[in-house]
């Protein structure tokens, strides 16, 4: 199919909430024009009916995520108003043209609702406005469409992308507002103020991810760890010098069984935890952010991309958040952190709840995530780069450049630096 064609399908597919036609990809929204776009609004309550959409002035697919298509968009409407932004982002849940993508296309749900959340009165941290969201379930059809976040401009730090840390100004103080944001959400879902919408967002730890995840066996994860091993010895660049040590290493794959068991034993154990159930984003990385400075001084924050928002564990939400840092903060700052969500949490109507407790499910949760998803990290950077990673560190042009590789070299950095300074192993036996 080619890109911009028509969806498979012969009959009109409307929103489950507003009965508006629903375009599937850019061109169909171009095609729909300011008709569309004025009928949708009006429905979803945030264009007025004295007023109008004009004209579409911009309408531009662009790349990026895992799922669905995007846009940007820039519209003039018959009477400005200063709540009404113009420059506006849209985002697909589908795309007809990449079926492994499109596979994704349900994640966009309960994005859907958690637009419809950030319109209670009293809604507790900055999100992009949102003109229009509504989804089909019967075919996972949805279309988001928010104010567009100018980074760069306005007083709006430039994007701070994943796993680039070393060059952001500040990061501690980046990472204690994306904490703090992470906090007055859950607390103030846990205080009561969402009401019964809650409902709309059921708990579901393992929902929390994109794309299946591969199941853990004890064979497999052998020879990782034995090919991890060879990989630490023969790029001796990409990973720090205390988790590249035999001993280490040897200690690691001894643990397998531990690993593998500890899989069932943690979502119990993250699903029994109460006081730590709450309504979370699952990947508040930097990336997903955007800053800028108030009258004061004080670095605010708004959080991006509510794929596969819904009541977590908030341990998860902090991995999240903190998975694609520098070792140093997690080595100097990680404790703090964890302190901070928990004071910030209660004082927003949540729960007391135990710092050590939390900070044991933070590096339980990334352990098994961690061996989940990063341990073929080696196999890419050999299958990608070849024999010249081997003199490469992560800063150079061909890693650094590169978000699929130096995002997980990043993240698998920091699962073994965990380990191997907070006794993870450890952990994973306190989980049986």
């Amino acid at each position: 199919m080619a890109k911009g064609s028509a969806p498979a399908t012969d009959h009109a597919i409307t929103g489950d909430d507003t009965a508006i036609e629903l375009p599937t990809h850019p061109s169909a929204l171009f095609a729909a024009g300011s008709g569309f776009l004025t009928s949708a609004f009006h429905a979803y309550g945030t264009l007025s009916s004295d007023n109008a959409i004009t004209r579409i002035t911009e309408c531009a697919e662009v790349g990026g995520g895992s799922t669905g298509r995007k846009a940007t968009l820039s519209v003039e409407y018959a009477r400005n108003d200063p709540h009404l932004p113009t420059n506006l982002f849209v985002k697909f849940s589908r795309d007809l043209d990449d079926p492994l993508r499109d596979l994704a296309r349900t994640q966009m749900q309960p994005e859907v609702r958690f637009a419809e959340l950030t319109r209670r009165p009293g809604f507790p941290i900055t999100v992009p406005t949102t003109l229009f969201a509504d989804y089909h379930a019967g075919t996972g059809t949805g279309i988001l469409i928010t104010e567009r976040i100018r980074f760069g401009a306005d007083g709006v730090e430039p994007q701070h992308h994943k796993c680039l840390d070393y060059e952001m100004p500040s990061p501690v103080e980046h990472y204690r507002t994306v904490v703090k944001s992470l906090a007055l959400l859950s607390g103030w879902h846990r205080g009561g103020a969402a009401g019964d919408v809650i409902d709309r967002f059921p708990v579901d730890l393992q929902a929390a991810t994109v794309g299946e995840r591969p199941p853990l066996c004890e064979d497999k994860l052998s020879r990782q760890l034995s090919r991890l091993a060879e990989f630490a010895d023969t790029h001796t660049g990409l990973l720090p010098p205390n988790i590249r040590t035999q001993e280490f290493l040897s200690e690691l794959s001894g643990q397998v069984p531990l690993i593998v068991g500890g899989e069932p034993a943690l979502w119990q154990h993250l699903g029994a935890s109460a006081n730590h159930i709450a309504l979370c984003h699952w990947n508040a990385n930097v990336d997903n952010a955007w800053f800028w400075r108030d009258n004061d001084g004080r670095l605010q924050c708004g959080l991006l991309d509510w794929g596969c928002v819904s009541q977590l564990n908030v341990a998860m939400a902090l991995w999240g958040a903190l998975s694609a840092a520098e070792i140093s903060l997690w080595d100097r700052h990680f404790d703090d952190l964890v302190s901070l969500f928990a004071e910030e949490y209660q004082a927003a109507g949540g729960p007391s709840i135990d710092r050590g407790e939390l900070a044991a499910q933070v590096l339980q949760y990334a352990a098994i995530m961690g061996a989940t998803w990063l341990l073929d990290v080696p196999a890419l950077i050999r299958t990608r780069l070849g024999e010249p990673a081997k003199a490469m560190t992560r800063f150079d042009p061909a890693i650094k450049d590169d978000e699929a590789i130096r995002a997980p070299l990043q993240m698998l950095t920091n699962v073994l630096n965990l380990w191997q300074t907070r006794d993870v192993g450890a952990l994973l036996v306190a989980l049986r």
